[in-house]
C-alpha cells in the first residue's frame, strides 16, 4: 500500500510539473471599437454573421466580444489569440484579402462606415492566468476589465506576486471568477507598468458586495501591507485602477 501510495505521489508530482512547465505562449489583442453613430447593431451584425466566422477561416481564435453595460461611447472590446506575432500578421493580410470579407465589408457600409475609431492592445498571458479559452457561465453573467497601472516595473513585479500568491485565491473566496490575466507585450506603451484583467461576477451589485467582503479580509489586508512596505508605498499610480463593467453580445464566445 506504501508503494502504491508512493507511486500515485510521484504520478501526480510529474503531472503537476509538466503542467506547471507548460507556458502559454500566445499572443492576444484586445481590440476596442467605436461605433459611428447609429452604427453599433450593424457592426454586431457583421461580426455575428461574417467576421467571426473569417476570423476562424483565417486561424484568429475568438475569445470574447463585450459592449460596456453603460456603453456612452458605443464601444464594442473583443479578445482574439494567435501562436505568434508574425503569426496574427499574416492571417490578418489574409482575412483583409478574402472576397467574403471584401463583400461582406462592402455590403455592411452601403451606408456609411460602421467603425470610427479601433484602439489596439497586444498581450501575453501572465504566468498566473487561468488557462485562457472560451467559457460559458451557467447563468447570465457580469464581466469587469480591470486595468492596473503600477509606480514602477518593480512594484509591477510585486503586484504580480501579489495576485499569485494571495488575491486569484482571495478573489474566487468571495464568489468572483478570475478569467483571464494579461501583460502588454514590450513594444506596447507603459507595457513594463501594466496588469490587464477579466473578472466576472453575477451581478454588478454582486461585485461590489464581493469586493467590499474582499477588503476586510484580514489575509488580504496583510498581503497588501507586506507588499506596499516592500514597494514603499501604493504599488499602482493615483487612480491607476480602471474598471469597467461589460456585457457580453449575444454572439460571444465567452458568456
Amino acid at each position: 500500500m506504501k508503494l502504491l501510495s508512493l507511486l500515485a505521489t510521484m504520478m501526480l508530482t510529474s503531472l503537476f510539473t509538466a503542467q506547471s512547465a507548460e507556458k502559454d505562449s500566445r499572443v492576444f489583442e484586445m481590440r476596442t471599437y467605436y461605433a459611428a453613430p447609429g452604427k453599433l447593431d450593424a457592426l454586431h451584425a457583421r461580426f455575428r454573421d461574417h467576421t467571426m466566422a473569417l476570423f476562424t477561416k483565417h486561424n484568429i481564435t475568438n475569445i470574447g466580444y463585450w459592449v460596456p453595460i453603460e456603453n456612452t461611447e458605443s464601444k464594442l472590446v473583443y479578445v482574439l489569440s494567435y501562436p505568434n506575432r508574425e503569426a496574427r500578421d499574416s492571417s490578418w493580410k489574409e482575412f483583409a484579402a478574402d472576397p467574403d470579407w471584401k463583400k461582406a465589408h462592402a455590403a455592411s457600409e452601403v451606408d456609411g462606415k460602421l467603425v470610427a475609431k479601433v484602439e489596439q492592445l497586444f498581450m501575453t498571458a501572465t504566468d498566473f492566468s487561468p488557462e485562457i479559452k472560451p467559457s460559458v457561465g451557467q447563468a447570465d453573467r457580469v464581466f469587469e476589465l480591470r486595468t492596473y497601472t503600477t509606480t514602477s516595473p518593480e512594484t509591477l513585479a510585486l503586484l504580480h506576486s501579489r495576485f499569485r500568491d494571495h488575491t486569484i485565491r482571495l478573489f474566487t473566496k468571495y464568489g468572483m471568477t478570475n478569467l483571464f490575466y494579461w501583460q502588454l507585450t514590450p513594444d506596447q506603451a507603459a507595457a513594463d507598468r501594466t496588469l490587464v484583467y477579466l473578472l466576472a461576477h453575477a451581478s454588478v451589485d454582486a461585485a461590489k458586495t464581493s469586493f467590499d467582503a474582499f477588503r476586510l479580509d484580514p489575509a488580504w489586508v496583510a498581503a497588501k501591507t507586506a507588499s506596499e512596505t516592500k514597494g514603499g508605498g501604493s504599488l499602482t499610480i493615483p487612480d491607476g485602477v480602471k474598471s469597467v463593467f461589460m456585457k457580453a453580445t449575444d454572439y460571444s464566445p465567452t458568456k
